[in-house]
Order: structure tokens, then C-alpha cells, then sequence
């Protein structure tokens, strides 16, 4: 198999990231996470603190107008008045997204909608990682050890639906619901490895 794409959505705490990067490894192709702002400020001559800032906050008038997907695949020109809108932002993420996927090599992308930008595509596997919220919460609660039960609490939820209404602002649909999605696995019961290992044994039964 020369070409294909893993693109890994995750919710907050189940680890999905770091089953990203071990699988960069074991597959020895790259992986893609907050890199694709840099790539999308290069193609666009942005400043990239302005895609990490589109990234975190989609103004609230915004997701509340938003009745339908705002992604077109066309980029606007530097003289446009809305160059750096938080929609033409993420249309410079898609095409460098697209142009990944397109490129001889093989990848992994993770989040920012990679698996609806690159939906229909036979080259690619699409996968979504969870957990149960007490799982989630021992493991953000490892690298926040000043933070209580309650407060770890609150950050996976709010971390959980601003990545909900990403997905939703952008592609118009829900970002849980499992018809994106080739696999859907559960990082607590399989752990990281092992869901690297059902990822690697899946390329082949999807991809063509």
C-alpha cells in the first residue's frame, strides 16, 4: 500500500494524540496537529498566532448563525476585505489539508475537520477516539495537579464542545456522530497501544 491517510479526531483526554504520534512511529510517516497552522501561515504569508487564535474562539453571534456549513474550498485574496476572517483561516487549513492528502506521501492528520474535508476519498481512514469522562479525567488530571475534581471536570466539557462547535460552524454537522467515521474506539478499554494496533490492522480493510 504506497499512499493513504489517517485522520483522528478526539475527545479531550482520551489520548488520542499521543496514540497519533505513536502511530507516526510505528507507521514512520508524519503526523499533523497544531503544525498545520504553521503550513497554512507559510501558504498564506498569516500570522500564525492568528490561526491559533481561530482555532480556540469562534465568536458566539457566529455559531449562532451558523444554520449550515460555512467551508467553500476557495480562499480569499490578500486585497479581500475578510483575508484574515476566521472562515477564509480555515479555508487556508483545508487546502493545506487537501494538499497532504493529495501529496505522494502518507500522513496522519489530527482534528480540524480533516475527516469531513477528506470525506469520499478511497485513501483514507477516518477515526474517532473517546473514553468514559472518569478515564478522561485521571488522565488530564496527570498534568494538572493543582486543579480539583471539579475543575478538570470543566475543562474536558468546555474543551469538548468547543470542538463540537468547530466542527459544527465549519461542516454544518455533529462532531460525535459516528457516520464520519470509519472506527470509533475506546482508548480506556484498549488502551493507547492498542488502539494503535487496531489502527495499523484497519488500514488495510479500508483503505483501496
Amino acid at each position: 500500500m504506497e499512499h493513504f491517510i489517517i485522520t483522528i479526531a478526539r475527545e479531550t483526554g482520551s489520548g488520542g494524540r499521543n496514540i497519533a504520534a505513536k502511530l507516526s512511529e510505528r507507521l514512520n510517516i508524519p503526523f499533523y496537529d497544531r503544525d498545520l497552522l504553521r503550513l497554512a501561515s507559510d501558504v498564506s504569508g498569516i500570522r500564525e498566532g492568528l490561526f491559533g487564535e481561530s482555532d480556540e474562539h469562534i465568536g458566539k453571534l457566529e455559531m449562532m448563525t451558523a444554520a449550515k456549513k460555512i467551508y467553500s474550498g476557495e480562499v480569499l485574496p490578500p486585497d479581500d476585505d475578510d483575508f484574515i476572517s476566521t472562515k477564509n483561516l480555515f479555508e487556508f487549513q483545508a487546502k493545506v489539508i487537501k494538499e497532504l492528502a493529495s501529496s505522494s506521501g502518507s500522513c496522519i492528520i489530527v482534528g480540524r475537520c480533516a475527516d469531513y474535508l477528506l470525506a469520499g476519498r478511497t485513501d483514507v481512514l477516518r477515526v474517532f477516539i473517546h473514553a468514559p469522562l472518569e478515564k478522561r479525567k485521571k488522565k488530564v488530571a496527570y498534568f494538572s495537579l493543582a486543579w480539583s475534581d471539579k475543575e478538570i471536570a470543566r475543562y474536558i466539557s468546555k474543551e469538548d464542545k468547543r470542538r463540537a462547535e468547530y466542527y459544527r460552524y465549519y461542516t454544518g454537522n455533529d462532531w460525535r456522530d459516528a457516520a464520519h467515521f470509519d472506527i470509533s474506539l475506546d482508548s480506556s478499554e484498549l488502551g493507547e497501544d492498542g488502539c494503535v494496533d487496531t489502527i495499523e490492522k484497519a488500514i488495510p480493510l479500508f483503505i483501496r
